[in-house]
C-alpha cells in the first residue's frame, strides 16, 4: 500500500511512520522535512505536492497548528492560526487529494480532545477540531468511488509534556495506543468515523 503521512516527522507523524513502513510504502511529508515538502495554509502548494506525489492508497494527517491562549486576547488573526493551518490545511488535503487517491483508499485526519473536553485556553482548537470532526462525518457520504475517511481524537499525548499543564487532569495517552488509531483508520474499513484516544 502506497501511504502518504503528512507530518511524518512530527510527535505523533513519528511513530505512526515507524509503525507502517515496515509492511508499507510511505511517502514522508512535512514542511521542512521529508521526501516531499507542503505547505497546507496554500492550495497551490497542496495540489504541487500531490502532482509530484502521484495517486496513492491512504492518506494520514497528522499536522496542523492552532492558537493557545485566553479568549479575552484573541484577535482575529490569532483566531485564523487554527482556521488556515489545522482545519482548512487539513479539508484541502481531502478536496485536492481526492482526485489523486486510489478507488477504495482513505483519508485520515487528526482533530482532538478539545472538541469535547474544552479547556480554557483551546478555543481556538476546539472550534477547529469540532469543525474537522463534523467535516469527517459529512465528507464520508459525499466521497465517491469507495474512499474512506476517519479523524484520530487523541487526549493530550505523552510525547507532548510542553502541553500537560494546559489539561489538568488528564492522562496522557501513549504514543502506542494513538499509534493504533491511525492504523485501524488505515487498514480497516469504517469510515465517517472519530476515533477517541483519551486517558480519561
Amino acid at each position: 500500500m502506497k501511504i502518504i503521512i503528512v507530518g511524518a516527522t512530527g510527535t505523533i507523524g513519528k511513530p505512526v511512520t515507524e509503525f507502517l513502513e515496515k509492511d508499507h510504502e510511505i511517502i514522508k511529508a512535512g514542511s521542512k522535512s521529508g521526501d516531499l515538502q507542503l505547505d497546507i495554509t496554500s492550495p497551490d502548494s497542496i495540489s504541487k505536492f500531490f502532482e509530484q506525489a502521484g495517486t496513492f492508497d491512504a492518506l494520514i494527517s497528522a499536522t496542523g497548528g492552532g492558537h493557545f491562549g485566553p479568549i479575552t486576547t484573541m484577535t482575529d488573526t490569532d483566531f485564523r492560526t487554527g482556521i488556515d493551518s489545522k482545519l482548512m490545511g487539513q479539508i484541502n488535503l481531502v478536496l485536492i487529494g481526492q482526485h489523486f487517491v486510489n478507488p477504495n483508499g482513505s483519508f485520515t485526519l487528526t482533530s482532538g480532545i478539545l472538541s469535547s473536553d474544552p479547556i480554557q485556553a483551546g478555543v481556538n482548537l476546539s472550534t477547529v477540531n469540532g469543525a474537522l470532526d463534523s467535516f469527517v462525518k459529512a465528507a464520508a457520504i459525499a466521497l465517491e468511488k469507495g474512499v474512506r475517511i476517519n479523524a484520530v481524537s487523541p487526549d493530550v499525548v505523552e510525547g507532548s509534556p510542553q502541553y500537560f499543564s494546559f489539561f489538568p487532569g488528564n492522562i496522557p495517552v501513549t504514543m502506542a495506543q494513538v499509534t493504533q488509531a491511525y492504523v485501524k483508520s488505515v487498514m480497516g474499513r469504517q469510515t465517517g468515523q472519530v476515533y477517541k484516544v483519551h486517558g480519561s
